[in-house]
């Protein structure tokens, strides 16, 4: 199982994506920012309110060199059928990753054997390939988009100031801190 300030595994999946199946690699995301979604299953109640509220923050995660990949254990040919019926998961333009056999899910420690699918679990990774923030919570709790922006915006920026650290709900523009040392002031 992945853990923080590990590198990913990398994995090649089907993807529905830009109206098309097509295999994706997440190594090919080298370089990039990468924010991974896990949801338990496609036609389902709460994971299409958290992929349309990701989808309608998806320009701000690529303004941050960010790409957002979802998974679940659905095919690509389900995800495409939900896709082209569910207005909410319509406005989807990010690749929605084909983890039908599980082994994507195994190896990010968010698949629950006894039924078959995934947690919702969400993974920040950095240029690397390292994993750098991670949540995972019971299925009936759905996720803030927004709070996953606010913490990529953090990594990114803990990243590029070394030595400095974000506070608790820290946002751009906020006081960051200096460990050994007073608040650094709004950077």
């Amino acid at each position: 199982m992945v853990k923080i300030g590990q590198h990913i595994p990398d994995f090649e999946l089907d993807a529905y994506h830009e109206d098309d199946i097509r295999k994706v690699k997440l190594s090919s995301h080298k370089g990039k920012w990468l924010v991974l979604l896990f949801y338990p299953a496609d036609f389902t109640f709460i994971c299409p309110t958290e992929l349309e509220e990701a989808a309608s923050y998806y320009d701000k995660f690529k303004e941050l060199g960010a790409e957002v990949l979802s998974a679940s254990t659905d095919t690509a040919f389900v995800h495409k059928a939900w896709h082209d019926n569910s207005p909410a998961v319509g406005k989807v333009q990010f690749p929605m990753l084909a983890d039908h056999t599980a082994k994507l899910s195994r190896e990010f420690g968010t698949y629950v054997e006894e039924e078959g699918h995934s947690l919702r679990a969400t993974f920040i990774i950095d240029p690397d390939g390292i994993v750098k923030a991670m949540e995972m919570h019971d299925n009936s709790i759905g996720r803030s988009a927004r709070e996953i922006l606010r913490k990529l915006q953090a990594a990114k920026f803990v990243r590029e100031h070394k030595g400095q650290v974000c506070p608790a709900s820290w946002e751009p523009g906020g006081e960051t801190l200096k460990p050994g040392v007073n608040l650094v002031g709004k950077l």
